[in-house]
């Protein structure tokens, strides 16, 4: 320990600070007003044998010195006291392979610095045992039994006072706490026994097969029926949770209650994926929903994400499913009905970066859900890296501290501990709203699946294990050997699970006698409607769109707003509403926005300074320029209208897209929009858009309608802030599995927006949104152009030709900016001979459409041409390529940059030349 801290110094160092805080306590660094506080609140009481109460106290209050002797034994017994609720943990017998429990040489009588004599000393003190007095030896042992046996709790690094005192109460309160009765404690051998049951059934009639076992870790098991049992008791109806393969069966079997028969039929070689649509996904990759009803007769709804072998990734989607069932049940204040569980490994919990960015969510406006419960499975290795290989911080939970996340690390072969730390768990949540870490220290008894082998690199570890009785076996010993129950009742508990299971197993042969080689065909999820590019009218009458136009322009009385956004942003608006042209982009979003509020359907837009804007163009919250108070003028509309919620993000792009990605999967009446600050950022966020949003209604029949704003163009401002990557979402898009669009008008982005509600299928949404374009003079659309009787168009045909189209000879086809480029060439050098075609929807592609538009200039079907800002291996490219070619029979011309290893050039003259030359060759390749 530091010599230096304020509960290791010297008398008269504690002397000197004690009586300057008296007199002034700002006088004393922060850590010293701390100790002090507590000292003046149960120190006091601390007293040698026969020595006056309270006497150091008085001395010091009167500024007399404190006696050394006096002033010394006060002092050990509070470094005691402390040191132990400090690092009584690392004392803990927290290890199940671990015949004893580490020695920690400064939590000794010795070194906390107790000479015999004053071992035998009487203690008072209010900090401990309630003020009871004691000598200083039974103190210690108490406090040995309290941090130092099985469990152990760091709780220590919390500033609020109020969270460590209510914790300290409960820690310290087990000793005089009752213990489990008889009926509890089988209840919890119960909950060990399934599990345990459970994997070895598996094993023995599914040899050979990956099931990536709970095996050594089945305290998992009483922990979440601990958490389930005591649920209805605190208030909360629902549990969300997320968790990685290993137990995943298990959890499904005995948790979630899945039937035996239908998982059983997942591990048949007959098995062919049940699925509405797509492909399907493996077994321990799966998700399940519902109900369970407790002891208590209340029901339960429990959600189990499904995920993908991304460890961690569906941490931020858990969170995003939790808070939007907190939207449904009207829970967005106290955020207490539904649970967030989150299990980890202990290799991923310590290594992947989006557990610290979701726990960075955690107390964060836009995205708390109430405190989550995180469950950490520590099987002390990774795959086949041990902890010394896998993080540099002393536990795997370090990273909890960064939010003040009390952890309980506990032994994982002491059930009725983890018992405990489940219930402290729970009730910490419910009663702070915060995030707690419950670290189940145990071990895995196969290798990372059961076709791997862990000697090879493990021997040690493997060998212990291999002797180690499984955690539900040394249970049932205590609890006979302690009379709780007898070894003929265990036997019966133990032959009553083996015959459920033996029951499913049955049960699956006989629907497969009687309904054939897939029994359970339609018996999941339903199908949505197919995609169709039937046109959808998403125009709103004209006078409504003013109406909601002049509320978004008038702030409350007196609000003082920034000169440059009343002379120029709301007044160029109030011009456009009054002119009937001149809406920018922005101002058709507010517009988009203001109309489907007004139906009643939510909007949910978060990202990284989205309330104003990366570009300084949304302006969606007004500020009082004096005071700062907010005005949103979209949550002003109407008494009755839908629900706006606008949130700047913590600067992360994989958790926030992850949270908002889960609230869609529940909120699916709720238009969701996440914003990347530079279309480029959305790099960080690829996994979530690999393995959820692009693939999740193929693998789990999730859909969602998200949608990713993306400002992309090429304006000369380097590789990162460029280009969204447009390549990579196209070389995603298969089976109408999202949709990719890349527009060029106001107007266009208000149909496409609005359209993303009004339609009976749920698609994820990708917007190449621009950034010059939103102030450029020609990207303005009419007030007309987004009334009634208006729609969204995939392919524009070239409105601004004025030939006719029979003399056209060349078709350029292209998407998003490099329009105004191409079309302001060809007017300078008034070239006659060509049309632009604009596909405004890149997927999934309307080849009808094309072909309609394309067959109004029957001289221009051999010379196509693609043209694009974009390198010529990123873009829309290597997409568009086979596909137009396919409708003209002849080559596709390219014109665009060349083939890059960086999305764009740093220089601003290297980028104008290469522009001009792509616009150029467009007109002559």
């Amino acid at each position: 320990m530091n010599a230096t801290l304020p509960y290791r110094a010297n008398a008269d160092l504690l002397d000197e600070k004690y009586l300057a805080w008296k007199e002034d306590p700002r006088s004393v660094e922060p850590a010293w007003s701390s100790f002090f506080e507590g000292f003046e609140l149960g120190m006091a009481q601390i007293r040698p044998s026969g020595a006056p109460a309270a006497k150091g106290v008085e001395q010091a209050a009167a500024g007399q010195p404190l006696s050394e002797k006096t002033l010394a034994f006060r002092t050990k017994v509070t470094n005691a006291i402390l040191d132990f609720r400090r690092i009584g943990h690392t004392a803990a017998w927290l290890d199940p392979l671990s015949k004893t429990a580490p020695e920690q040489p400064l939590l000794s009588p010795a070194g906390l610095g107790f000479t015999d004599e004053e071992l035998n000393e009487e203690v008072m003190t209010n900090f401990h045992g309630q003020g009871r007095p004691m000598k200083a030896s039974v103190m210690l042992e108490e406090l040995r039994r309290i941090y130092c046996d099985k469990i152990g709790f760091e709780f220590m690094h919390i500033h609020n006072r109020e969270v460590r005192a209510w914790l300290r109460e409960r820690i310290e309160g087990r000793l005089d706490a009752p213990a489990p009765s008889p009926e509890q404690q089988a209840e919890i051998l119960r909950w060990a026994l399934e599990p345990e049951t459970f994997e070895r059934f598996l094993h023995k009639r599914y040899v050979g097969q990956k099931r990536f076992s709970l095996e050594g870790g089945e305290s998992l098991m009483v922990a979440l029926q601990n958490i389930f049992e005591k649920l209805p008791t605190v208030g909360a109806q629902e549990i969300v949770m997320g968790m990685a393969h290993r137990g995943r069966l298990s959890v499904l079997a005995n948790f979630l209650k899945k039937p035996l028969k239908v998982l059983f039929y997942e591990f048949s070689e007959n098995y062919v994926p049940n699925m509405v649509a797509g492909d399907g996904d493996v077994k321990y990759h799966l998700g399940f929903e519902t109900h369970r009803r407790a002891k208590s007769g209340d029901e339960v709804m429990i959600h189990l994400a499904a995920n993908p072998s991304h460890l961690e990734a569906v941490d931020p989607v858990v969170e995003g499913k939790a808070r939007a069932r907190q939207r449904h049940l009207g829970d967005t204040v106290n955020r207490k009905k539904v649970l967030p569980i989150l299990i980890h490994g202990d290799a991923a919990f310590a290594g992947q970066g989006i557990v610290a960015e979701v726990l960075n969510l955690s107390q964060l406006p836009g995205y708390r859900t109430g405190g989550t419960i995180h469950i950490i499975t520590n099987n002390q290795i990774g795959f086949t890296t041990l902890p010394a290989d896998a993080r540099s911080s002393f536990y795997c939970t370090d990273v909890a501290k960064t939010i003040e996340a009390p952890v309980i690390h506990v032994n994982g072969d002491s059930p009725l501990d983890v018992a405990f730390a489940a219930q402290l768990a729970l009730d910490f949540r419910q009663k702070f709203s915060r995030d707690v870490v419950i670290d189940i220290v145990c071990y895995r008894r196969h290798g990372h699946n059961e076709t791997d082998e862990p000697s090879f690199t493990s021997p040690n570890m493997a060998r212990l294990i291999a002797s180690q009785p499984s955690t539900a076996t040394l249970f049932r010993d205590k609890l006979v050997k302690d009379g709780v129950m007898t070894a003929e009742q265990a036997d019966a508990l133990q032959k009553e699970l083996e015959g459920n299971l033996e029951q499913g197993f049955s049960d699956l042969a006989e629907e497969e006698k009687t309904k054939g080689s897939n029994p359970f065909e339609g018996s999941t999820a339903q199908p949505q409607p197919r995609y169709t590019h039937d046109p959808v009218n998403t125009g709103v009458p004209a006078e409504k769109l003013r109406n909601l136009g002049l509320k978004l322009v008038e702030p409350p009385p007196d609000f003082k707003l920034h000169p440059t956004i009343e002379k120029r942003f709301l007044a160029a608006r109030k011009k456009a509403l009054e002119t009937g042209t001149g809406f920018d982009w922005a101002h058709a979003e507010a517009l988009a926005f203001g109309s489907l509020l007004s139906e009643g359907t939510g909007v949910r837009l978060s990202g990284q300074d989205c309330r104003r804007g990366t570009f300084s163009q949304r302006h969606c919250v007004l500020y009082d320029n004096s005071t700062r108070e907010r005005y949103i003028p979209l949550q002003n509309l109407a008494p009755e209208q839908g629900r706006f919620c606008v949130y700047n993000s913590l600067l992360s792009e994989a958790a926030v897209l992850g949270f908002d990605y889960g609230y869609s999967l529940l909120a699916p009446n709720v238009l969701i929009c996440w914003e990347a600050q530079f279309g480029d950022f959305v790099n960080g966020a690829q996994v979530i858009i690999d393995q959820f949003i692009s693939s999740a209604e193929s693998k789990w029949q999730q859909p969602s309608g998200i949608v990713l704003l993306l400002p992309h163009g090429f304006e000369g401002q380097g590789p990162e802030h460029s280009s969204a990557r447009l390549e990579r979402f196209l070389q995603l898009c298969a089976g109408c599995n999202m949709q990719v669009a890349n527009v060029t008008t106001p107007a266009q982005y208000f149909h496409l927006l609005r359209r993303q509600m009004n339609r009976p299928f749920r698609k994820p949404l990708v917007i190449m949104t621009p950034k010059s374009l939103l102030r450029h003079p020609q990207a303005v659309s009419k007030l007309e152009d987004m009334a009634d009787g208006t729609a969204f168009r995939e392919v524009l045909d070239d409105d601004a030709l004025t030939t006719d189209p029979n003399r056209v000879t060349r078709l350029i086809f292209c998407s998003g900016k490099v329009y105004y480029d191409l079309i302001n060439f060809r007017k300078e050098n008034d070239i006659k001979n060509a049309a632009v075609i604009r596909i405004e929807q890149l997927y999934p592609l309307n080849v009808d459409m094309i072909e309609k538009v394309a067959a109004r200039y029957p001289r221009a079907q051999k010379k196509w041409v693609w043209c694009q800002e974009e390198p010529e291996n990123m873009g829309a490219w290597t997409f568009m390529h086979h596909r137009l070619e396919e409708m003209t029979n002849h080559v596709l011309r390219y014109a665009g940059r060349e083939r890059a290893s960086s999305p764009a050039a740093g220089s601003k003259a290297i980028h104008t030349h290469e522009q001009e030359r792509l616009v150029e060759d467009a007109f002559s390749v």
